[in-house]
C-alpha cells in the first residue's frame, strides 16, 4: 500500500513547532539521506548577533561571476562581436546572434579575474556589462 502524501500545511505547521536544535538535526539528517552538501550562504552564528569581521566579510565576498551583455552602442556593433569573439572563442555568427540578443549570458562561471577583464574589453568596444 502507496504512503499518502503529507499535507505541506501541516509539513509546515510541524517545522514551525521545532526549535532550532530540532531543524539543524533535520537538516543534517536529509543531508545524510539526499548525500548533498549545504552551500556556503547563510552567515555564522556570532555574525548574526554582530557586525562581520574581515575574515567574514572576506570569506562572503563572491568569487563566481556571470558575464551577461546587457546591451551596446548601436554604431560600436561591430566592435563589440569582434570583442565577444576575442573573450569567448566563439565564430563570428555565434558572436553576431550573442551581440544581437542583448541581454545575454557572454560567460558563465568566470573567476573575478577573468569577469573584470571581460568587462573592460566589451565595454572598451562600445558594450553594456553587468557582472552577477
Amino acid at each position: 500500500m502507496p504512503k499518502a502524501k503529507p499535507n505541506p500545511e501541516q509539513l509546515i505547521e510541524q517545522l514551525e513547532a521545532m526549535t532550532v536544535l530540532e531543524l539543524n538535526d533535520l537538516v543534517k539528517q536529509l543531508q545524510d539521506r539526499w548525500e548533498v552538501q549545504p552551500m556556503a550562504l547563510a552567515a555564522p552564528v556570532g555574525g548574526v548577533l554582530g557586525a562581520p569581521t574581515a575574515t567574514e566579510a572576506e570569506a562572503e565576498e563572491q568569487s563566481i561571476f556571470d558575464v551577461i551583455l546587457s546591451g551596446f552602442a548601436s554604431d560600436k556593433k561591430i566592435q563589440v562581436i569582434k570583442a565577444v569573439r576575442e573573450v569567448t572563442n566563439l565564430g563570428l555568427k555565434d558572436a553576431k546572434d550573442l551581440v544581437e540578443g542583448a541581454p545575454k549570458s557572454v560567460k558563465e562561471g568566470a573567476t573575478k579575474e577573468e569577469a573584470q577583464g571581460m568587462k573592460e574589453k566589451l565595454e572598451a568596444a562600445g558594450g553594456t556589462v553587468e557582472l552577477k
